[in-house]
């Protein structure tokens, strides 16, 4: 699996998509539906009708790296069904392939310090 750093980018489809494109066909879709760069890096997440099954597509610098993950006996948590795109962060992405809730992860704030040393 693509363990995703800090700087990673990961955006997810808000509608579900047909699961028999492959990577040039998901690819397409990047650019067609998001306006945005499969190219780029970044991390692009579908889902299926039934929302048991994901597909991830990165570009790795050396070609498209396409994931599939179907869940047994249970579905993805996914956003509300709307046309568009929406960029989560890497430990909502961590939730989501887990089958969690990703919905519930919250970013930690780190408090100030008050003096350097």
């Amino acid at each position: 699996m693509i363990v995703p750093g800090a700087e990673l980018k990961i955006y997810i489809a808000t509608r579900p998509v047909d699961f028999r494109c492959g990577h040039d066909g998901l690819a397409a879709k990047v650019q067609q539906m998001f306006d945005l760069d499969p190219f780029s890096g970044a991390a692009f997440v579908f889902r299926s009708k039934r929302a048991d099954r994901i597909k991830i597509l990165v570009w790795d610098r050396t070609g498209l790296v396409l994931m599939h993950k179907r869940l047994k006996g249970c579905k993805f948590v996914w956003p509300k069904l709307a046309n568009g795109v929406m960029r989560i962060s890497p430990a909502m992405f961590a939730a989501l392939f887990e089958g969690l809730d990703w919905r519930l992860v919250r970013p930690e704030e780190a408090r100030r310090p008050q003096v350097a040393g």
